[in-house]
């Protein structure tokens, strides 16, 4: 099983996460902020990964410290979960339409953090929520698990449509990385080490 439990405090948050990568897309998530939930919902679900989720923080002051730690944790469950990465297929490519928005997200489980965000800078807010925070929180994912991540929202209208498709898309595009390749038995790289 590849799974990962894993704890997270400072004077800001407090956050634990519990991963299995081989689960079914069961999702348990308080996070104490709605639309996040739901994302990481979709996100849990369409990557076929069970996700146990507790997470709170100053978000009287604003969302952002929540948002950019719940990223480090997770990126870090995630490079956890892993282990040494040997047999699976490394690379994961989604494209998920909802209604009028469309996003793409592509995945290298590289060992090399890099993020690509392509997107009109989001302007708007759900209950006080500023939908840029979702880059921070990438950015803290990709930097913490170690992966190359490509975001490109291609076009939408609806914000809300737009973060449905990205998050379905991760999982999906995560999924599929992480998943093992039955014919490789050793790392996926010509290098040697991931």
């Amino acid at each position: 099983m590849r799974t990962a439990a894993l704890k997270r405090k400072t004077k800001e948050t407090d956050i634990s996460i519990e991963m299995n990568l081989d689960g079914k897309g069961n999702y348990d998530i308080k996070t104490s902020i709605p639309f996040l939930d739901h994302m990481l919902n979709l996100f849990s679900f369409h990557g076929l990964m069970d996700l146990k989720v507790r997470a709170t923080g100053d978000i009287e002051i604003d969302y952002h410290h929540l948002m950019e730690d719940l990223g480090i944790a997770l990126g870090e469950a995630l490079k956890k979960a892993l282990g040494e990465k040997k047999g699976i297929k490394r690379y994961g490519t989604a494209t998920i339409p909802m209604d009028e928005s469309l996003a793409r997200v592509v995945i290298d489980l590289s060992g090399r953090p890099y993020l690509v965000y392509k997107m009109k800078p989001p302007k708007g807010a759900a209950g006080g929520f500023e939908y840029s925070l979702f880059e921070d929180f990438f950015r803290s994912v990709t930097n913490h698990s170690m992966m190359n991540l490509h975001i490109i929202v291609e076009y939408g209208r609806d914000l809300h449509h737009v973060f449905e498709a990205v998050f379905k898309a991760f999982g999906r595009a995560l999924q599929e990385a992480v998943s093992i390749d039955r014919k490789r038995k050793g790392l996926p790289t010509t290098k040697g080490k991931l």
